[in-house]
């Protein structure tokens, strides 16, 4: 079997302890292996995606009756594209423990095969009362999701209207339900609402998980222009209207 570089530093013990008791069913040395592919697809998921795709398969090959290596197999062929895939080691995972956790992404690989009824039918199944908060949250906003796939762009903007839209508390998903909601009201036309709320969800979005400064930007006419490219034609006084370079806001 081939297998991937795996970094010195990386030694496998910085898997979640469940996952690590998980492995405990397999020999020593493969559980080491597997753990240290799984941590490579965690440490790459985010930035370079194909190559956590790449140890999620190895994982697989090596431990494929592991729900945590089902598991990271579904999530890193979700980040590539690979919905079918995706949703068929996230089944898997699910058979394996029982669990619900997966519900949402698994309704959301049905939008990614272009079957967003089955999705928004997913978003009524008994599961979905099992989720815990979050995964609700999460539940909503592929409903919402599936909704403006069908072209129901006014009925995704009344999908995101929850009680956790209208909390001031925030949590990790407080910004990307506030976006999109700001981008369901922008759809149908309510711009001055979904500026509010862009603002709203940049309020909240202390990881960065969304580009509503730059979709804020977009509503209030400022565009970013490159003043090194504006002056590469030299003036004839010898003068420059900035001396700074880089970028700088431009009001549209």
């Amino acid at each position: 079997m081939k297998r991937l570089p795996i970094p010195d530093d990386v030694t496998g013990d910085e898997i979640d302890k469940d996952v690590r008791q998980e492995l405990l069913s397999l020999p020593k040395t493969l559980a080491e292996d597997v753990a240290k592919n799984l941590v490579m697809v965690a440490k790459l998921l985010d930035e370079e995606p194909e190559k956590a795709y790449g140890y999620s398969r190895v994982a697989l090959r090596l431990a494929s009756r592991v729900a945590a290596v089902r598991e990271a197999a579904g999530f890193a062929a979700y980040a590539v594209g690979k919905y079918s895939e995706a949703l068929g080691e996230f089944r898997a995972a699910r058979r394996m423990t029982g669990g619900v956790e997966l519900w949402p992404v698994m309704a959301d690989c049905e939008r990614g095969m272009g079957r967003p009824e089955k999705a928004l039918a997913m978003a009524g199944e008994p599961e979905v009362q099992k989720l815990d908060r979050a995964g609700q949250v999460e539940m909503r906003l592929v409903a919402a999701g599936a909704r403006r796939d069908m072209g129901q762009a006014d009925a995704a903007v009344v999908t995101l209207q929850s009680p956790e839209l209208a909390s001031s508390a925030v949590h990790p998903w407080t910004a990307r339900l506030r976006y999109a909601y700001a981008d369901a009201l922008l759809e149908v036309g309510r711009a001055d609402e979904a500026r509010d709320w862009f603002a709203r969800a940049l309020e909240a979005d202390q990881g960065g998980t969304t580009d509503a400064s730059d979709r804020l930007a977009e509503l209030d006419g400022v565009e970013f222009t490159d003043v090194l490219e504006e002056s590469d034609e030299p003036e004839e006084n010898g003068d420059a209207d900035d001396a700074d370079g880089g970028e700088r806001p431009e009001q549209g």
